[in-house]
């Protein structure tokens, strides 16, 4: 913004003082005047009088210009500016954490929960409780057959804890199957009774479902969410599903997560992983050595994020997994306790 300047200038061409000319002017003024002028002689004086208090405040002080006043208040509304955006910051911290109300939980709206790119894990889903003997540093669990009191278990040995939930398939024996209408349940999903692949185009009417498992996650204290079964673009699911209709799903359960302070890893889907890396804070795969597909899982490695790696009853690739810093463990198929590392515990 241009500033206005107002200053005094003395046009007068001598070298003397300005102060003893006008001085001296007054005087010879009085001394010639007649008594009948007399009375402008109390002109002059003020004149006079106004020009040395001009004088004065620019005699060896700053010029007092429009400048000033400007600058102040500018310096006045930035500061005002940076409040706003503190009290802005407050009100969105306030509600994400009012969102995920919890008692005890390790994640927040303001810390979310990070891996190391070296994390030891135990992937437990078919039974219950929770080996917590192995004394690893995340355990990804299931989200409904586990209470907030396994949880703060798991958290009591100093470790994560990861929610899981199917992203996008309806389990009829989860306790929200009726929540899903007719009209987003598509095709059965090979090789697993009761479940069937979801129309992830609308996300009007699967987002609110999907967030409210979220929430479940959040009020037991959970650090954060394994979203399974984001790949039915892939998939006979009953829907054409599209490349980016996947995306669009993806980012906004990646978005769902944050929002309620939880980290969230990418489950599988490796034909997108270059698109969705910066939205996912780790990633969890099965099986990518056996269908010769672990080096599109690299850009999470690179990016500074682990891959949590799993294979079925083999360990042959357990070398090639080191190789390529993955925390990789050899599992039964029915995801039970029992595990085996590839490196470490």
């Amino acid at each position: 913004m241009m500033k206005a300047t107002f200053r005094i200038h003395n046009t007068e061409p001598t070298s003397t003082p300005l102060i003893s000319r006008i001085g001296d002017y007054s005087f010879r003024v009085v001394l010639g005047m007649s008594k009948r002028r007399f009375i402008l002689i109390p002109v002059l004086l003020l004149t006079s009088s106004a020009a040395i208090g001009v004088l004065w405040v620019n005699h060896d002080f700053p010029t007092i210009t429009r400048q000033s006043t400007v600058e102040t208040s500018s310096s006045t509304t930035s500061t005002s500016r940076q409040t706003t955006h503190t009290r802005t910051t407050t009100t969105a911290t306030t509600r994400a954490t009012t969102s995920a109300t919890t008692t005890s939980t390790a994640s927040s709206s303001t810390s979310l929960w990070h891996p190391a790119l070296v994390t030891s894990w135990q992937w437990q889903l078919s039974s219950t409780p929770i080996d917590l003997s192995i004394h690893v540093q995340v355990y990804d669990i299931d989200a409904f057959d586990n209470d907030a009191s396994q949880v703060a278990a798991i958290h009591a040995t100093g470790a994560k804890a990861v929610c899981y939930i199917s992203g996008g398939t309806l389990e009829n024996w989860r306790p929200d199957a009726n929540s899903f209408p007719s009209s987003v349940v598509g095709s059965a999903v090979s090789g697993w009774a009761g479940e069937k692949w979801l129309d992830i185009r609308q996300i009007s009417i699967l987002g609110p479902i999907m967030e409210a498992r979220m929430d479940i996650c959040v009020t037991k204290g959970f650090d954060g969410i394994e979203a399974d079964n984001v790949d039915g673009y892939t998939n006979p699911t009953g829907f054409p599903l599209k490349y980016q209709d996947q995306l669009n799903y993806n980012i906004f359960l990646a978005n769902a997560a944050h929002a309620r302070g939880l980290s969230i890893g990418l489950k599988n889907d490796v034909d997108q992983v270059k698109d969705l890396v910066s939205y996912f804070d780790w990633a969890l795969n099965e099986e990518c050595f056996k269908f010769n597909e672990c080096d599109t899982l690299l850009p999470f490695i690179n990016a500074g994020k682990p891959v949590f790696q799993t294979e079925y009853d083999t360990s042959q690739y357990c070398a090639q997994a080191n190789s390529m810093n993955f925390n990789s463990l050899v599992k039964h198929l029915s995801l039970d306790a029992w595990r085996q590392p590839c490196r470490g515990t």
